[in-house]
């Protein structure tokens, strides 16, 4: 490992790149710890600290929530823009085609999601400003209109602000910026994380408890390495074709696809989902009918957090499975990819071209899901079960934290090792 870092020093353009990284990532996590003034920050971080719910969305900003930062959303609004526009790419035959337009259409693509950024930050940043000041405790109620509205631009010029950042990170740093500052905001929040479960709460004569939490991590962390790695190789042969004095093709190949193809993103739509039963119950607990307010007092038990109840954990299972089907669905399209390889001269072997390759595809490709979508599902409701047995200890997002952070350093790892290859190809 020193090697390596020693290797990397040496590369003048590599070292640029890190330095660049390390510099904008400190800049953005001084950020937020800038506060929107008129605030009662102390109240308001006492407030998180007890809501659990509002704990949750704080750990997914980096404490920023708390803190009632400048980037208070984070880039939040940036995914989801991404996200949906992903999405309509696969529904819209106009964003289709320009997808397919090479380098030109994916810049009109990306141009389109910054604009989305935009309305998604200012109406994200709205309803949790009016979410802040339906819970009282005069956590952000004792602000003028002006002051209200200001504070909302100022939250979505922090997001636009970050999303830029972002981009800068991956056009001349390395690694993907997006990702890079959703790790930094869960690096942030490990300390008080390792500090809910540990001594202080588990208690000093706890100690087989504390060994069992950091063996359980350890494999947790090397299956999650293994199925991000884990990928299923299809054979590809190509015919020989004449052209000319030349003889191209004739050779074989093959197709890798990934175990896990969504990703983390199937728990971050389930997490949504899980987040909206509680929100509702806060809005409506105090309501005047009392039909409402007992109904939301009944959801918001059914859908406890603290401590999670079992229909919480099963409908939290059942949506990382359900989403992580249908994204795969809407990613990866067996027919398009057979039609792919036959306009490439090439088919698997023992199958014809066409039909009969998507549909050899398509069982593949379901049951790698299956196995992807079960395993992110005990990954999503680990933390849960742990809480039940441990409710003192608070391990929020403890498996999701995990899974995102060893993606990021895995792809930012991949990218190092590519620019320390391609340089020393360039030396020769």
């Amino acid at each position: 490992m020193l090697k390596k870092f020693i290797q990397i020093w040496k590369l003048k353009d590599l070292r640029k790149k890190i330095v660049f990284t390390f510099l904008l990532l400190i800049l953005i996590r001084a950020l937020s710890h800038i506060p929107i003034p008129g605030v009662d920050i102390t109240a308001l971080q006492d407030f998180f600290q007890r809501s659990r719910l509002f704990g949750l969305l704080d750990i997914f900003s980096g404490g920023t929530m708390s803190r009632f930062s400048i980037v208070m959303m984070g880039v939040g609004p940036y995914i989801n823009s991404s996200i949906i526009m992903q999405l309509l790419t696969h529904v819209i035959p106009q964003l289709e085609a320009m997808q397919k337009e090479g380098e030109d259409g994916r810049r009109k693509i990306n141009q389109i999601v910054r604009w989305l950024t935009v309305p998604l930050a200012f109406l994200q940043a709205y309803g949790m400003t009016i979410l802040l000041r339906s819970q009282g405790q005069g956590l952000v109620g004792a602000i003028s209109p002006f002051e209200f509205f200001s504070v909302i631009l100022i939250t979505t010029a922090g997001t636009i602000l970050l999303m830029w950042l972002g981009e800068l990170i991956t056009e001349n740093g390395i690694g993907n910026g997006t990702s890079l500052i959703i790790t930094l905001g869960i690096v942030a929040s490990l300390p008080s994380l390792v500090q809910s479960f540990g001594v202080g709460y588990l208690g000093v004569s706890s100690l087989l408890p504390i060994a069992g939490i950091i063996l359980l991590s350890l494999v947790v962390i090397v299956a999650i390495i293994y199925t991000n790695e884990g990928s299923r190789l299809i054979p590809v042969s190509y015919a020989k074709r004449i052209s000319g004095m030349r003889i191209y093709g004739g050779m074989d190949s093959f197709l890798p696809i990934k175990m896990n193809v969504a990703g983390v993103i199937p728990i971050i739509f389930a997490l949504s989902f899980m987040i909206f039963p509680n929100i509702i119950s806060s809005f409506f607990a105090n309501a005047r009918t009392s039909f409402i307010a007992d109904s939301a007092k009944f959801i918001g038990k059914v859908f406890s957090m603290s401590p999670p109840t079992i229909w919480y954990g099963l409908a939290y299972f059942v949506l990382v499975v359900a989403f992580t089907f249908f994204y795969t669905s809407v990613v990866f399209n067996p027919k398009e990819i057979a039609e792919n390889i036959q306009k490439q001269g090439g088919f698997i072997p023992g199958l014809r071209p066409g039909n009969q390759t998507a549909e050899y595809l398509g069982k593949i490709i379901t049951r790698l899901t299956m196995s992807g979508a079960l395993f992110l599902g005990i990954i999503a409701v680990l933390p849960l079960a742990f809480q039940v047995t441990y409710p003192s200890a608070d391990v929020l997002i403890g498996g999701t934290s995990v899974l995102i952070m060893v993606g990021v350093i895995l792809e930012t790892s991949r990218q190092i090792n590519a620019q320390i290859i391609m340089r020393s190809y360039d030396e020769y």
